[in-house]
Parts: structure tokens; C-alpha cells; sequence
């Protein structure tokens, strides 16, 4: 995807205002590019930073989305199971950013092309407010985790691992 046709922050403020969010996008000087930078920056504990994961499926013949808690980890086993697919792994930075347009450390749970599946982990709907990527390691907003799971068109379900 050519750098110069792609802004990653516009193409989710679009997509926020295209659905009806009123979320709104937030930049920030400090990096929010590892939970603990996010955390910092937004000024919320880790549990309420949302982990924006691209996941490659069936050996990237398609890519899934997984949203979870900064503080949890992913439980690809019950991914494949919820799927229906033989294989999931972890998208890398390169083919992350060459099939999203984004890079990690600014992944969004939405702004895709085409949403991929997903998969929004039970865990997020302890909290009133999760703080997403909007694009790049710089931006950010605000969402309750029933707004994304609209927005997204994800399923509610447990990914994490225990």
C-alpha cells in the first residue's frame, strides 16, 4: 500500500463517523506503542488498554482481528476452534502492514478495507471505557466495549488465555 495515499488516522476517523461513533480520536506526543507506553499516555490502567491483534488464518489465505485487555494473552487454540479453521498465527509487522496498511503498536480494531472476522474477548466488558489505536503508535480514543463489539461486528466470546 503506497505511503503517500495512506493516512491510518483518517482512515479510522472516517470509518468512526461512517458508523455513527462518536468516539473521538486523540493524539498524543508520548508513543502508545506497547500497553505500558498506552497506558501512560491515555493515563488508564493496562486492563482498559484494548490489544488490537491481526491474525493471520489458514496460512494468510484470510486474517482475523483479535480484541482483548492490555493484561491478557491470546489463546490461538480456542481462536481456531471458534473459527473453524486449521491454523491461526500471529500476522508479523510486515504482512500486518502490508494487508491493513497499519503497523503494530498503532493497530485499530476497525479502518479495514473489509473488516475481518472478529473476535472481542469476554474480559473488555468489565470496563466502562477501553482505549484503541487509531492508526498509529501516536493515537488513540475512547470506546465502551459494547460500542466496538457494534462497530466491528464482532462475536463476544473467550479468547484469552488462562
Amino acid at each position: 500500500m503506497p505511503e503517500e495515499e495512506f493516512d491510518a488516522v483518517e482512515r479510522v476517523k472516517k470509518f468512526l463517523r461512517g458508523c455513527g461513533c462518536a468516539s473521538q480520536i486523540k493524539i498524543t506526543d508520548a508513543t502508545i506503542f506497547t500497553v505500558a507506553d498506552a497506558s501512560a499516555a491515555v493515563g488508564a490502567p493496562e486492563e482498559e488498554i484494548l490489544k488490537s491483534i491481526l491474525l493471520s488464518v489458514n496460512h494468510g489465505k484470510s486474517f482475523a482481528l483479535a480484541l482483548m485487555s492490555g493484561v491478557n494473552l491470546v489463546d490461538t487454540k480456542k481462536i481456531k476452534k471458534l473459527l473453524g479453521v486449521s491454523q491461526v498465527s500471529f500476522a508479523n509487522r510486515e504482512l500486518c502492514a502490508e494487508w491493513s496498511g497499519f503497523r503494530p503498536g498503532g493497530v485499530p480494531p476497525v479502518g479495514y478495507p473489509e473488516q475481518p472476522p472478529t473476535l472481542v474477548d469476554e474480559d473488555l466488558f468489565r470496563y466502562a471505557t477501553v482505549w484503541a489505536a487509531a492508526g498509529t503508535d501516536h493515537a488513540f480514543f475512547p470506546i465502551s466495549p459494547e460500542e466496538l463489539l457494534r462497530i466491528t461486528c464482532g462475536k463476544r466470546c473467550e479468547i484469552k488465555k488462562s
